[in-house]
Parts: structure tokens; C-alpha cells; sequence
């Protein structure tokens, strides 16, 4: 079934307002996309709410909220985060690593078996 207007609201967001009368090259320009989402009214419309709140257009707070949640995703799953004692043992065993025992011994062979550098 085919979404209604009623039901269903398009937002486009563009090149956010204060680049629109920047001049760029070519070749920047080909690098400006755009994203288009289709959501239900009432959320367009707490969108629209929170816009105006921060001062901004549709389109700016969009982009702006999508970017600062990207962020966090990517440094939440790539950033590891250590307390002061936890980072101390890491340098620590890495400044004076233990010698090798029988089953990393035993990983390493396996390892190389598999992997063929």
C-alpha cells in the first residue's frame, strides 16, 4: 500500500542555509548530497518545533542532529575508554610484556596454520 500525504510527511534537506550562497568549484559542489526521508506528520512537526527553538531551519537541524549522533555512535564503538589504573597496567604491559605462555604459543601456531602472510 502506497503511503497518503495524510499519513506520511517529506522532508529534503539540502545544502544547509549557510553554505546555499557560498560559491564553490565544480568539484565541491559535486560533493554536496542530498538526503530525503520520508516520516509521519507528527514528527515532522516535533521537528519542526525543535528547529525553531534553536534557531535554526528544518533542514539545519536535521543535518545537525544526524551528524552529532553519527559522532557518538562512532566514537562510542571505536573508543576505548580506560580508568587511570586500567590504562596504567596496559602501558605497563607493554613497556615489560610477560613471556609467552603455553596457549598463546599454541593461538600463534594456530594463527599461522590459517593466515599465510
Amino acid at each position: 500500500m502506497t503511503p497518503t500525504v495524510e499519513d506520511k510527511s517529506r522532508i529534503t534537506t539540502h545544502i544547509p542555509a549557510e553554505l546555499r550562497d557560498t560559491a564553490v568549484s565544480c568539484e565541491e559542489a559535486s560533493e554536496l548530497l542530498s538526503i530525503t526521508a520520508r516520516i509521519p506528520a507528527e514528527l515532522r512537526g516535533t521537528l519542526e518545533q525543535a528547529a525553531q527553538l534553536q534557531g535554526a531551519t528544518l533542514d539545519q537541524f536535521v543535518v545537525q542532529s544526524a551528524f552529532q549522533e553519527a559522532q557518538r555512535v562512532v566514537e562510542r564503538e571505536t573508543v576505548i575508554r580506560l580508568s587511570r589504573r586500567d590504562a596504567q597496567k596496559v602501558f605497563s604491559l607493554l613497556d615489560c610484556p610477560p613471556k609467552p605462555n603455553a596457549r598463546l604459543k599454541e593461538a600463534v601456531t594456530a594463527c599461522r596454520a590459517k593466515v599465510r602472510v
